[in-house]
C-alpha cells in the first residue's frame, strides 16, 4: 500500500494532457449591404461544416464574433431561402434547426473578451458580412497575430480573408506578404456581380491580396481549394470550409 502511495505522488497525471483540442471560429456580425441595401451576414456553409468537422475529431468549438451578440446568415446560404441557393445543403440546414447548433448563433461571446491562450487554431468564416467588416477590424487583427506568433495555426477562407490583407505582425511586415494564399476569387466576383446584375463587393480578395506581395492562387470558379503555408491555412470560398477544417485537424496532429 505504501509503495502504491509513493507511486501516485511521484507520477501524477495532467488531465489537461488529455484535453481536446479548441478552435476559435470567429463569424461576422450582421450588417447592411451599404450600396445595394439588403442584409448581410456570414455564409452558413462556412460555419457549418468546419463545426461538423471539428466536432467529428472531437475538438471543443467556441463560436465568436467581432461584436458579440447574435449573428445572422446571408440569406442566400439558408437552405430554408426562398432564393433556393443553398437548398441542397443539408448539412448547414441540420446546423441551423438543431438545439445544440442553433443557440450558438444567440449569443456569441465577443472575440476581445475571450483568452486567446486557451485556444489552438483559429479559424475565421466569410460570407458578405465580412467585405465590409474584417478588414480594418482592431480585435480580429490582435487575435490573428497573437495566434500567428505563438505558433498556432490560422485559417480564414472564403471573403474571411479580408481580416488578412491590412493585419501585421509585430515587426510592422504584412501578414500575408510573401505567403502563398487564396481567397474569393475575381473570376467569382465577376459571376456573383452577374447573377446580381450589379457591383456586389467593393473591392475584391484576389486584388488585395496581391497587392500585398501575397502569391495568390486559386482552383477554378467555385472549385473546392485549400492552400497550406506553414501555420497559414486559406480556402477559396464556400465550398472549401470542409477541407479547411480538415487542415486543421491535420496541422493539430489528430
Amino acid at each position: 500500500m505504501a509503495a502504491s502511495a509513493d507511486l501516485a505522488a511521484n507520477h501524477t497525471v495532467r488531465l489537461d494532457t488529455f484535453a481536446p483540442k479548441r478552435i476559435l471560429i470567429v463569424v461576422a456580425n450582421a450588417g447592411m449591404h451599404p450600396t445595394l441595401q439588403y442584409p448581410v451576414g456570414f455564409w452558413a456553409a462556412e460555419l457549418a461544416h468546419p463545426w461538423y468537422e471539428f466536432t467529428e475529431a472531437g475538438f471543443d468549438v467556441t463560436v465568436a464574433s467581432p461584436k458579440g451578440g447574435k449573428v445572422e446568415v446571408d440569406g442566400f446560404s439558408d437552405p430554408r431561402d426562398a432564393s433556393k441557393w443553398s437548398i441542397g445543403d443539408i448539412l448547414s440546414l441540420g446546423f441551423l434547426t438543431s438545439p445544440i447548433s442553433a443557440p450558438l448563433l444567440e449569443r456569441t461571446p465577443a472575440l476581445g473578451t475571450l483568452d486567446l491562450t486557451r485556444y489552438d487554431a483559429l479559424a475565421i468564416a466569410g460570407g458578405q458580412s465580412p467585405m465590409f467588416s474584417f478588414r480594418d477590424d482592431a480585435a480580429l487583427h490582435h487575435a490573428i497575430r497573437t495566434f500567428y506568433e505563438s505558433n498556432r495555426v490560422v485559417a480564414a477562407y472564403c471573403h474571411g480573408t479580408a481580416a488578412l490583407v491590412d493585419c501585421t505582425l509585430s515587426d510592422g511586415s504584412y501578414l500575408v506578404t510573401g505567403k502563398t494564399v487564396t481567397g474569393f476569387a475575381n473570376v467569382e466576383e465577376d459571376y456573383s456581380d452577374a447573377y446580381v446584375g450589379a457591383t456586389v463587393m467593393p473591392w475584391r480578395i484576389e486584388d488585395a491580396l496581391r497587392a500585398r506581395g501575397a502569391n495568390y492562387v486559386q482552383g477554378g470558379l467555385f472549385k473546392q481549394f485549400v492552400v497550406r503555408d506553414g501555420r497559414l491555412i486559406t480556402g477559396q470560398q464556400q465550398y472549401s470550409g470542409r477541407n479547411v477544417a480538415r487542415a486543421i485537424v491535420a496541422a493539430l496532429g489528430a
